[in-house]
């Protein structure tokens, strides 16, 4: 008995970091593809795959936020951002509900996270898109307040510039966007995105790619 319980005690400790191991390694493959996909496929399948890592780990907040983040983007893309057509309410609203149930999920593990507050003003933002006329009095004020609480949160969180410059792109200047006040903020986007230091080879990341982009547009 005593060499069976030394054997354990040896043993426990390598299955463990073994399967640490292989979490790790299917996180980067997964969390790499964020910031480079822009298909519609490709993130609905991450948000699945990331929602069965969550069931599996946990303990873990990241695969719970990025099946959030997943299905924020999915809703994103499956948007016509010309305005040329109103977003399938029917379509949309589901991905909002999903994102939302994965975010409270993640932030039940990691509570005062700026990273959380960045998805939760984009699922406010996602749902508010929809109908801006009929939901900006709902969802306006929600995605402000958790914009604000990224930064409080986290200061030097180059996402929160990232949203906040989005949204002064594509607000009309009667009602408070501006081209040159976007351009100052995806500048000072960068400058974070330069002096960003992830926790770790899953932590969040993403962004740079599509501050360039749009201060680009912005120019």
């Amino acid at each position: 008995m005593k060499k069976i319980i030394i054997a354990a005690f040896f043993f426990l400790p390598l299955l463990s970091l073994a399967q640490n191991e292989k979490y790790m390694k299917t996180m980067e493959e997964k969390v790499s593809l964020m910031d480079t996909t822009r298909s519609p496929e490709t993130f609905r399948d991450l948000a699945n795959t990331f929602e069965r890592i969550g069931a599996a780990e946990k303990t873990q907040w990241l695969p719970y936020y990025y099946a959030a983040l997943a299905n924020v983007n999915l809703g994103y893309s499956m948007m016509n951002m010309n305005g040329q057509s109103a977003p399938d309410a029917a379509r949309i609203d589901p991905l909002a509900d999903k994102a939302e149930e994965m975010i409270n999920k993640a932030e039940a593990l990691s509570k005062d996270n700026s990273e959380i507050y960045v998805v939760k003003k984009m699922i406010a933002s996602l749902r508010m898109m929809v109908d801006p006329m009929s939901r900006f009095m709902k969802y306006g004020p929600v995605a402000q307040e958790a914009l604000e609480t990224a930064k409080r949160l986290n200061a030097d969180n180059p996402r929160t510039f990232l949203l906040e410059g989005q949204d002064k792109f594509y607000t009309p200047e009667q009602f408070g966007g501006s081209k040159t006040e976007a351009k100052k903020l995806f500048e000072t986007a960068i400058i974070k995105f330069d002096a960003f230091k992830p926790e770790s080879s899953i932590h969040p990341r993403w962004g740079k790619r599509t501050t360039e982009y749009f201060l680009k547009q912005a120019n």
